[in-house]
């Protein structure tokens, strides 16, 4: 059981890393959910205010898993079931509170502004290049192509191979690889993982194409410097993606073959936590270098091959603090995108006030929970 509360606590280590440094991976033209002019992303107060954050989450963290460790080692030492809810209940805890957390330094934050008027006297813009969506700014799709072929021999394997899958097909195993789900053996049953898999590279192929027309937002005091570094964000998160996709499509048809071969728990689960902790160091170390919108990528070089990485404080980008919600949540009516970078952190969120962005979302999740159950009948 030592060893399942090990894993557990080493699977919160990733969200803390990540929550922690949320506020030096935003762009500089925003700091806690308010825009910023990228000039003062240097301000001596930011800086404390960011470290202070760093230093509060890190606190946070900390005491939060000598909870855990102590509350499973005294109330649930033996069992798997409570085990799994005191992660559950700890889990949602520690996100409710570590954005209380960040709402106490996005109203630090707004005051700051107000009082310091950064604004004042500086041309406001909004910076488009024209031809920015004619660019390459994600790398092509049709290298799913290899995640399809994956699932098209795991299905052939699966069909010609029927008859050695046993009459009670496994569907969940806990911490140890003991089975803890069981489904009857049927063609519907045993197709839940291969459809499972095509769901999945869809939704990858859908997130990619996104990531390539997601809204335009570059840096009116840096505007070519942006553009560039932009275009490398969206290309490593593309890579990046697909890289993701077609592991777990390996993973998944690993799981679907252990139904048919001799393929021990133990290594299917080993394999699930290599492929998993690769996805999550690759995540934080590609945040780390990238940022939210290339903001972290140096040097970075225009069309005629000129180092761009210089500001210019005469102008600023164009004030919409106020349709930011609490800094996070995006709620704009006249504005026709559908996604968009997030203002905290990195990656990329919807405009909640677009009723086609509610629509693809739902889509999403009700295929998600539909597919084992109309499957697993």
């Amino acid at each position: 059981m030592d060893q399942i509360i090990w894993i557990s606590i080493i699977l919160f280590i990733p969200v803390f890393i990540i929550l922690i440094g949320m506020p030096y991976w935003t762009r500089r033209t925003e700091s806690f959910g308010v825009s910023i002019p990228s000039d003062v992303y240097e301000d001596e107060k930011l800086k404390k205010m960011r470290k202070q954050y760093a230093s509060s989450m890190t606190i946070f963290s900390l005491v939060t898993l000598f909870i855990f460790y102590f509350i499973v080692g005294k109330y649930a030492p033996n069992d798997e079931e409570a085990m799994g809810i005191v992660l559950s209940t700890t889990t949602i805890g520690f996100l409710i509170i570590s954005f209380l957390i960040y709402l106490a330094f996005h109203k630090q934050m707004k005051q700051l502004k107000q009082k310091e008027k950064w604004n004042k006297q500086r041309q406001q813009k909004v910076v488009l290049q024209t031809n920015f969506y004619q660019q390459k700014l994600i790398h092509s799709n049709y290298w799913f192509l290899i995640a399809f072929a994956i699932v098209a021999v795991t299905l052939f394997i699966t069909f010609t191979q029927y008859g050695r899958i046993p009459e009670r097909v496994p569907m969940q195993y806990d911490f140890s690889g003991k089975i803890t789900n069981w489904t009857e053996r049927s063609y519907r049953s045993v197709l839940i993982m291969p459809m499972t898999q095509i769901y999945m590279i869809a939704l990858f192929m859908f997130i990619n194409w996104m990531i390539g027309r997601s809204k335009q937002q570059l840096n009116a005091q840096n505007p070519d410097g942006s553009i560039e570094q932009n275009i490398i964000f969206r290309r490593r998160w593309s890579f990046f993606l697909i890289a993701s996709g077609i592991l777990l499509t390996v993973l998944f048809s690993v799981i679907q073959l252990s139904f048919i071969y001799s393929i021990l728990t133990t290594l299917v689960i080993v394999i699930s936590l290599m492929i998993s902790a690769i996805m999550i160091i690759g995540a934080i170390v590609l945040a780390i270098t990238t940022g939210q919108g290339g903001s972290r990528v140096k040097h970075v070089r225009t069309t005629d091959n000129t180092v761009v990485n210089q500001t210019d404080g005469t102008v600023v980008n164009r004030e919409d603090d106020h349709y930011w919600k609490l800094g996070q949540f995006y709620f704009n009516r006249d504005d026709p995108s559908l996604f968009l970078e997030k203002r905290f952190g990195v990656g990329w969120t919807i405009n909640l006030a677009n009723p086609l962005a509610w629509i693809i979302l739902i889509g999403i999740i009700v295929i998600a929970a539909g597919i084992p159950i109309l499957l697993s009948r």
